[in-house]
């Protein structure tokens, strides 16, 4: 039995690596469009942008592990078309035969017309190559306008302040953040921001007069998953690969994880979610059901981030159904708790700088709160 795996980032490796601690010992080809070792994407926007993390640092495994074990990787080989009646996949050196398939291609960076035709150099943020072009950009000290106020956008934005750039952030919104923590919780980052000289000019497009007063523009308004290989092979779709509990594609010897997929989670619903966390664990439970196993994807979310001297960890999901309140314990100014309340049951929960939180906070989602 062959076992493959398309997309060669962290959800990946970790899925191959999973097979191997669950015992297989048959064939696991790895196909990775890109020519690095798989790699983490996290510190492409924190500690590799600010130049304190060297690559090493964020493969998955190095070289000898993937020999060592047996894992067929096959870099900078994409895959350009898949026969789920065949089982076949096509490679630019030929067609593949495979018994079941991973699908962790992930997600490219959303564009935006306006600044690709400004005549302004733009950066997007998503390989190792994006990550090492704007530091050398950042060290020039150019006056630097970030479009999108969500994650990337903000932490590109504190490495920029870091590099001693002036920086201003355009987001559509009022308060950027307000989606994913509401306006209480958001408004600390917005502050923090402030605080370290970042301009807001928020609830407008990006202007021209914006971009021309530029030297650098950076764009951070969100990823599109990457489902071209899975519409031509017919799999079902919905902003992303639709996936069951079990992460299982409309194919039954097709998964999908990590960005790409839109998973149906039994307590949260349809979600796709675009974080670290997300693409090790899912990736865990595709390779077990994979191997025979059938277990549901029920773990909650988490994301983590890092800004200036603020480090935050973020659990659970306020979702579509919103939150009836939210409580927050300490000094927003320093360290502090947050727990989001749905129904009197928390729904998410997030620390900043209070890093014995974390076992808590998890351990609090779906409980009733104690305030």
């Amino acid at each position: 039995m062959t076992l493959a795996i398309v997309g060669g980032g962290l959800a990946g490796a970790t899925a191959a690596t999973e097979l191997r601690k669950q015992g297989y010992d048959g064939p696991v080809v790895l196909y990775a469009a890109e020519h690095h070792l798989p790699y983490e994407r996290p510190p492409l926007s924190k500690g590799f942008l600010l130049g304190r993390d060297p690559l090493d640092r964020m493969y998955v495994h190095d070289a000898a592990w993937y020999a060592d074990h047996g894992i067929d990787l096959r870099l900078g080989t994409p895959v350009t078309a898949l026969s789920p009646v065949d089982h076949l996949l096509r490679t630019p050196v030929g067609e593949e035969p495979y018994s079941r398939l991973l699908l962790a291609t992930g997600a490219s960076p959303r564009r935006l017309a306006l600044a690709d035709e400004s005549g302004v150099p733009v950066a997007y943020l998503r390989t190792v190559e994006d990550s090492v072009r704007l530091r050398e950009a950042l060290a020039r000290r150019p006056r630097v306008a970030i479009a999108g106020g969500g994650w990337i956008g903000l932490e590109v934005a504190a490495a920029a302040r870091e590099a001693g750039c002036q920086v201003s952030v355009h987001d559509l919104t009022d308060l950027p953040l307000r989606n994913v923590l509401g306006p209480e919780v958001a408004q600390v980052f917005v502050d923090l921001h402030r605080a370290h000289g970042v301009e807001f000019v928020l609830g407008a497009r990006l202007s021209a007069a914006a971009l021309t007063a530029a030297d650098l523009i950076v764009v951070g308004i969100g990823a599109i998953p990457a489902i071209s290989l899975a519409r031509a092979a017919g799999l079902q779709l919905a902003n992303g690969i639709l996936v069951d509990e079990r992460l299982r594609t409309s194919d039954p010897d097709i998964y999908a994880v990590g960005d790409v997929a839109n998973h149906g989670h039994p307590a949260l619903g349809r979600v796709r979610i675009e974080h670290w966390d997300n693409a090790i664990e899912q990736a865990k439970t595709a390779a077990r059901n994979m191997l025979g196993a059938t277990e549901a994807y029920t773990r909650q979310p988490y994301f983590f981030t890092d800004q200036y001297d603020l480090g935050m960890e973020y659990f659970g999901h306020v979702g579509p159904n919103g939150y009836d309140a939210v409580v927050i314990k300490g000094d927003t100014k320093s360290a502090f708790r947050a727990y989001w309340e749905r129904h009197g049951i928390i729904v998410a929960a997030m620390h900043a700088n209070d890093w014995d939180a974390s076992d808590e906070l998890r351990a609090s989602i779906g409980t009733e709160s104690k305030r």
